[in-house]
């Protein structure tokens, strides 16, 4: 992807197939990465976006191999990219913190999926250390897709990933304190912005790690799964909160699923638009529950959402959703 735009044509082809080492980047890949930087569609037409847009449902791509629990999705011109993590100890409350943390590391194996458009797994890469191995959300860049792997509990701590998107060569780029279950580009800087667990902090790096500054969402509505960079120097991000019922509901401990997508100015630090987005996917999730992203062509707007695990509904779909706002 070279802009957002070359993105839709590609993958638009692909539904239409489905319905019918360095520790620092090298300077070249900044700047292929800091290219086409000022295509602002994306966020004009999101600056539309209203609480009663009309989002239609315009395909299904099934995906036939075990996905576990989906995080972050990334397209590329010639691949799609899913992140997931694959739980084989889950982890245990604590009856009182211990050690800073509220719970057990729990044991599990972080996969980078990297697919063909139509679906087809050409490559499972293996990501993670020791009790770190949860992948989150993740993003490409127009050169590198960025994946933060972290352990699954607060107040812990994260690895930084950058894999080629046409080689496949991973480079452990950092390491963080905290738990980072997203991450950006903002090419208008070359830094790299992540939010925390639950989305309750925002961080910036440099590409060596350092923390450059760091702040508090000032929105409590969703926590944040999966984000992408948008010029100039914004981060689109989707999410989920659960929510409780009136006991009639559904009973004294019922919940439900609150799904939605925000934009946050990342010079100002302020969530400029967010809205609701209350379409479910074939296991009964909110569609913005993990997986996510979001092109503009013009003031159409297509989003796509992988909101199921292997083992529910009818496996992780590939849900794609598109709205013309005026």
């Amino acid at each position: 992807m070279k802009r957002i735009r070359t993105q839709v044509y590609a993958l638009t082809a692909a539904v239409a197939v489905t319905l019918t080492g360095a520790a620092v980047a090298t300077a070249h890949t900044i700047e292929r990465a800091d290219s086409h930087t000022t295509d602002t569609a994306l966020a004009d037409a999101f600056g539309k976006v209203t609480r009663s847009t009309d989002w239609q449902l315009k395909s299904k791509l099934k995906l036939d191999f075990p996905t576990y629990h989906t995080e972050g999705i990334a397209f590329t011109p010639e691949h799609i990219f899913l992140s997931a993590v694959q739980i084989t100890e889950p982890t245990v409350k604590y009856p009182t913190p211990q050690g800073g943390y509220d719970r057990t590391p729990g044991k599990g194996i972080g996969h980078l999926f990297v697919m063909d458009l139509q679906g087809h797994l050409q490559k499972d890469i293996t990501l993670g250390e020791g009790d770190m191995y949860h992948p989150g959300g993740i993003d490409f860049d127009g050169t590198n897709v960025w994946v933060p792997v972290a352990q699954y509990r607060p107040n812990s701590s994260a690895i930084i990933y950058r894999v080629d998107a046409q080689s496949l060569d991973v480079h452990k780029q950092f390491e963080v304190k905290d738990h980072f279950g997203g991450i950006v580009m903002d090419k208008q800087t070359g830094h790299l912005v992540g939010n925390t667990w639950g989305s309750r902090r925002f961080a910036e790096w440099n590409l060596k790690g350092t923390q450059l500054k760091t702040w508090d969402n000032p929105s409590f509505f969703i926590d944040y799964q999966d984000c992408q960079y948008v010029p100039n120097s914004k981060m689109l991000c989707s999410g989920v909160t659960n929510l409780p019922q009136a006991p009639s509901a559904g009973g004294a401990t019922a919940t439900y699923e609150l799904g939605g997508v925000a934009m946050i100015d990342l010079d100002s630090e302020q969530v400029t638009r967010e809205i609701p987005f209350q379409k479910w996917s074939t296991g009964g999730h909110v569609a913005t529950r993990n997986p996510f992203k979001m092109t503009a062509d013009g003031n159409t707007l297509t989003m796509r959402v992988a909101p199921d695990n292997g083992e529910e509904g009818n496996g992780t779909e590939i849900l794609t959703y598109q709205a013309t706002v005026n």
